[in-house]
């Protein structure tokens, strides 16, 4: 058997840190098999797309800033693929180009791992508009959250996302947050606010009820400004990191035949990863 290879494309990617996922899972799972970081310029991915049969190559992730246009250059779609608009995992399946995308089940199974039976808390408040915010709304509408509410400082883009979304979802300006979390259970931040040591609070948490989960998708560091406040007011938070890990499962088992298990020891490898830089 020839061995089995993946890759993760970019543009730039040298701080990916999906070759060490894979990596730790191919070793784990002795499998013979490879993921390596692929730079490719936005202008050369479809060229780079169109010879991935020739490369050897099973398929692999996409990266910023190649999702959106990776969803134009695909053969078919999944349908989280086609909800959210963009591409994160492809794979060939008889010569045909596959696009999907995992980030939704990413969010989705770090709070099964988190926090059992969060979709049952509702009504949510989504920070943000961008993508990362369309395949959160998707994680919520799969798992019959009813009442979604998404903030954003631009309202257009709010209303275009509730309008993609339809039923149950509604747009809203930055203003209204404090209102918006009287009533809700999920808090969740998509914006890149709290990033890096970014100080700025997405969200002020002291609204929101009791039982009330906080969760942001920014995960270095891994606990932003929004998480920390939300524990010193005594809520379940849970860091974004397992997004990251959990979308990865998916294509794991494509390109390489096994589902690969989130384990403490992969959190605790990649947790050692982020604080050495």
């Amino acid at each position: 058997m020839a061995e089995k290879k993946a890759f993760v494309t970019g543009h730039p990617i040298a701080h990916s840190r999906s070759p060490k996922i894979h990596g730790h899972w191919l070793a784990k799972y002795g499998i013979d098999g490879s993921y390596q970081a692929l730079d490719v310029r936005p202008q050369d991915l479809a060229a780079f797309l169109g010879s991935l049969q020739q490369s050897g190559l099973r398929g692999g992730n996409v990266t910023i800033p190649h999702k959106e246009t990776a969803f134009a250059l695909v053969d078919r779609r999944d349908e989280a693929a086609e909800a959210i608009g963009a591409v994160n995992t492809l794979w060939l399946d008889d010569g045909v180009l596959w696009g999907g995308n995992t980030d939704g089940l990413g969010f989705a199974g770090n709070l099964d791992q988190y926090a059992p039976g969060w979709a049952a808390n509702g009504p949510a408040v989504v920070l943000g508009a961008g993508g990362a915010a369309r395949a959160v709304i998707h994680a919520l509408k799969q798992r019959g959250v009813k009442d979604i509410r998404i903030v954003n400082r631009t309202l257009p883009r709010a209303l275009e996302l509730a309008g993609r979304f339809g039923a149950g979802v509604s747009a809203h300006g930055a203003d209204t947050v404090g209102e918006l979390s009287a009533d809700a259970g999920l808090l969740i931040n998509t914006t890149s606010l709290g990033m890096h040591g970014d100080a700025t609070l997405s969200a002020d948490p002291a609204g929101l009820p009791d039982h009330a989960i906080v969760t942001d998708i920014v995960y270095v560091p891994l606990e932003t400004p929004l998480l920390a406040a939300a524990k010193a007011r005594g809520l379940k938070t849970v860091d974004g990191l397992g997004m990251l890990l959990h979308q990865a499962v998916p294509g794991f088992e494509r390109w390489f035949g096994r589902k690969p298990e989130v384990t403490s020891e992969l959190r605790r490898m990649i947790v050692a990863d982020i604080e050495g830089h």
